[in-house]
Parts: structure tokens; sequence; C-alpha cells
């Protein structure tokens, strides 16, 4: 893993965080961590849970990430990972 996937993934995971911190910090670790599980390929989880990630994120995000790394998968915590929903499946948004 390049130093630069690892630094685009982390500024993914905070962007996502920032997305939801006006929901309030718990709903946004769980609504981050339900992002994450359900959109990111399975490599691009790997590599952040492989990551020294506590001191280069945002707190809600490094949350989130610790959450699904203890092995964890919240229900779904918005509309969009209801919406990407198809056939039972969830359709990753990793390029």
């Amino acid at each position: 893993m390049s130093k630069s996937q690892i630094e685009t993934y982390r500024r993914y995971a905070n962007q996502i965080a920032k997305n939801f911190v006006a929901i309030g910090h718990d709903r946004a670790v769980l609504a981050t961590a339900d992002h994450i599980d359900q959109f990111w390929d399975p490599r691009m989880k790997a590599a952040i849970f492989a990551d020294d990630y506590r001191s280069t994120l945002d707190p809600i995000a490094a949350e989130a990430i610790a959450h699904l790394d203890e092995g964890n998968h919240p229900e779904p915590q918005t509309r969009a990972t209801e919406f990407a929903k198809h056939d039972g499946m969830y359709n990753s948004d990793a390029g």
C-alpha cells in the first residue's frame, strides 16, 4: 500500500465523518461506520484497518473505523445506505 493511497483513504474517512457531524457525535460515528461498511471495497477497509489511523483521523472517523475493526456492523443509519441496496446487496462507491 502506497503512502498516497492510505492518505487518500484517511481523507475519505474524514470527509464522510464531517458530513455527519451535525447529527451528533455518537450517531455520526455509527453513520460513518455504516457508510464505510456498506460502500468501501474490502481492500480499502483492510488498508484502513491496518493503518495506524488513531492519530491521523478525525475522532468520529477513528471511532467509526475502530467500531468496524472490532467486527461490528451497524444497522443502516442513513437513507443513502438503504438507497444503495439492490436485490439484498449493497453497491460499492469505490471507483
